[in-house]
């Protein structure tokens, strides 16, 4: 096995630039530390104490905090049982058609709109909780501001931190230190515990692509020692994340008023960061400036493709907060992260909320006329006494 490694997987055109081999990259042990892939096996089982952290601190540490900030939850009406509703809702899709309501209706005997109200209580009912989405925002919080904390403490003195040039000053022989090492350990451990609660977490579009590519983007970088390219990268991403799981933290405790602030602080530093700092200097550092110090090579192209696959996730991410930015402009307020969950909870809740409010008005017209019809008998029954005594002879 490790033969077939060492013929195929780890051969030097794939890794290093042309007219170097593995033997040149050898330090000895006062130059400093050369990543090596095997490394990376260390993130496995640190990705499994993240797990464990993770869950403690929801409920030591989170839980206390969705209490002090007044997160309550919504009490959502459950569906009533109807096995031929749930075969189709399990083993079908969560949204039906208007084909598949009216088979749905000619199977249960039900109308339409019971069905569609039905799914719809379905749906909310598998959905998390605002409890969960709060654990989930204080703990992501949480990581990437210290994680961003401590990357820039790490960079700030570096040469390539100011000039991206840099990354390449001596490539491949360049020794990693122990705090950009740790560094590495720890983001790449964090994506693969995401990755692997990916199907208990709340579900957000394209986080299952974002955590592949990061985790592949970390673990390639780290084996070619494209690690001081990686450390920025790392950096700029989190510069962001911290402030937008922070506004997520605040949305779900129903404080608008520093949510919606927040939200611009974040979509500025994104915009920043990810569309102007990622493209125009890491991008171009590793397309444009790197062959000035060596010739492509496999590990050139692999890594600008994921760097590239990163950036059309920003662009899309952005496309996303430009319509959050329009809503808010024109609305006035955010009305939801446009990255959180594949359906619309809200539209759902507010139509769940319009159906209790027209439900309750149903009711209220009944009893007013219930009412009204019995204070009318009263009225003429007293009526008709009045005028059945006044009809009696009088008495001698």
């Amino acid at each position: 096995m490790e033969a077939f490694f060492n013929e195929w997987l780890w051969k030097e055109e794939y890794w290093l630039p042309p007219g170097i081999s593995w033997q040149d990259t050898e330090m000895k042990e006062e130059e400093g530390r050369f990543p090596r892939p095997r490394d990376l096996l260390f993130s496995l089982p640190l990705a499994v104490a993240f797990i464990a952290l993770r869950y403690v601190f929801e409920r030591l540490f989170a839980d206390p905090l969705r209490k002090l900030f007044g997160v309550e939850e919504r009490v959502r009406i459950r569906a009533v049982p109807i096995p031929k509703l749930e075969t189709f809702y399990t083993q079908n899709t969560r949204l039906p058609s208007q084909s598949d309501v009216l088979s749905l209706g000619k199977q249960s005997g039900l109308s339409q709109r019971k069905i569609q109200t039905w799914f719809r209580h379905r749906r909310n009912q598998d959905r998390p909780s605002r409890t969960k989405k709060f654990w989930e925002a204080t703990w992501r919080f949480v990581f990437y501001l210290a994680s961003f904390t401590g990357g820039l403490a790490s960079l700030i003195n570096t040469s390539w931190f100011w000039d991206p040039s840099e990354c390449w000053r001596d490539y491949p022989k360049q020794p990693v230190a122990d705090a950009h090492y740790w560094y590495y350990m720890l983001e790449m451990s964090f994506y693969l515990s995401l990755l692997l609660c990916v199907s208990v977490d709340v579900k957000r579009k394209e986080q299952v692509i974002h955590h592949i590519a990061t985790i592949f983007l970390i673990g390639f970088s780290y084996c070619a020692n494209f690690v001081r390219v990686g450390t920025l990268v790392m950096l700029l991403h989190d510069s962001s994340d911290f402030i937008l799981e922070s506004g997520k933290m605040f949305h779900y405790a129903g404080w608008s008023w520093l949510c919606d602030p927040m939200f611009i602080v974040f979509a500025l530093v994104f915009m920043l960061t990810r569309l102007v700092v990622f493209p125009c200097r890491v991008i171009h550092t590793t397309l444009v400036l790197s062959m000035d110090f060596f010739q492509p090579f496999f590990g050139y192209y692999f890594f600008n493709a994921l760097l590239l696959v990163l950036q059309a996730l920003h662009v899309f991410w952005a496309y996303l907060i430009l319509r959050m930015i329009w809503k808010f402009a024109f609305m006035g307020k955010v009305e939801r992260d446009e990255r959180s969950d594949e359906e619309s909870e809200a539209d759902d809740d507010e139509e769940e909320e319009q159906e209790e409010e027209s439900s309750w008005e149903q009711k209220k017209g009944t009893m007013n006329s219930k009412l009204a019809s019995l204070a009318d008998n009263c009225v003429l029954n007293n009526l008709t006494n009045q005028r059945s005594i006044s009809r009696r002879p009088k008495a001698r």
